[in-house]
């Protein structure tokens, strides 16, 4: 069994939640014997910053330069652990490492806010060797507007500044992430596009209606387009507002079947990124080996399996 996870918030727990702990030996979902376990190959780690923990500090500003700090914490922590750790810029740097025996860690951003209006920004990302960005959170920035259960916002969309952000990723071969994104955020991207685009941790609105989920129309739009979906253990994105069950990640995996095809589900975890579950039945990469028999058991072939594991992914990452 061969993994990729396109999100996860092992960084920002390990660096503002806890404050202790690394890579190697932490009290995290993830960590490096954990993701040997499950034979992950690549694990997009995000660059996360909360919007409101900087209010009275910076805002925004600040938070672009502790972005740069958990690049750096990557780094370290890549160089302390280089026999079982290795950056990657490129799928030709992901095919090295596997090579020597060393799982790829792709750095992304999460909250595009933190740009700020200023598109050098952007380029300064790029060249500290981020990949992918989540352009909206949960609050509306200098790009545009993020999910909302308001009517009145979720129809919103790209900003001047974003639809500019949004045509420079595809110039640089960013891949576009419209997880969090509002309804009208997904269509003006979708719309604009000329880069890779996917949900890198996002489930199905039809399944549970959260306003963070996929519409089928947004799955159909996403998979035409060749972008994948990472489906989420998150308890509420699954159905159930504080239990993460394997029942519900089937019935979200299978729906993505139906509607994108086998080319479309993906694994987006989002592990460390939301608080405690009073049930989660997969808590660690190792863990998932117990979601794909069940899936087996309903009828999905492995070469089904391997695709939403790993070939998805794959596929998409060669972009960068």
């Amino acid at each position: 069994m061969r993994m990729i996870d396109m999100h996860c918030d092992t960084l920002w727990k390990l660096i503002d939640l806890d404050g202790q702990g690394d890579l190697m030996k932490n009290d995290c979902h993830i960590n490096i014997p954990s993701m040997k376990k499950a034979g992950t190959v690549v694990q997009l780690f995000a660059c996360f910053t909360k919007a409101a923990d900087y209010k009275k500090k910076g805002g925004y500003d600040a938070a672009f330069v502790h972005v740069q700090d958990m690049v750096r914490y990557l780094r370290q922590q890549q160089e302390r652990y280089s026999e079982d750790l290795a950056l990657a810029y490129s799928w030709n740097d992901v095919d090295r490492n596997d090579f020597a025996g060393r799982i790829s860690a792709i750095m992304t951003v999460e909250e595009g806010g933190i740009l700020n209006g200023h598109m050098e920004r952007l380029e300064e990302l790029y060249q500290h060797g981020i990949r992918l960005m989540t352009p909206v959170w949960n609050y509306e920035n200098c790009i545009g507007y993020p999910n909302s259960r308001k009517k009145s916002v979720m129809w919103k969309g790209l900003k001047p500044f974003g639809k500019e952000v949004i045509e420079r990723m595809g110039e640089l071969g960013m891949i576009i992430d419209v997880s969090h994104a509002s309804d009208g955020t997904f269509r003006d991207i979708m719309a604009i596009a000329k880069g890779t685009v996917i949900a890198s941790h996002s489930n199905c609105r039809e399944i549970a209606k959260h306003p963070r989920n996929l519409t089928d129309e947004m799955i159909w739009q996403l998979a035409d387009a060749g972008g994948i979906a990472g489906f989420n253990l998150y308890g509420p994105f699954l159905g159930r507002e504080k239990e993460s069950r394997i029942e519900d990640m089937t019935a979200h995996i299978l729906h993505m079947l139906n509607k994108g095809g086998s080319d479309f589900p993906a694994i987006g975890t989002d592990f460390d990124g939301f608080g405690e579950m009073e049930v989660m039945e997969i808590g660690h990469p190792d863990e998932m080996e117990k979601l794909w028999e069940i899936l087996k058991q309903k009828g999905v072939k492995e070469s089904q399996l391997d695709k939403i594991w790993y070939r998805n992914a794959m596929r998409v990452l060669k972009s960068i």
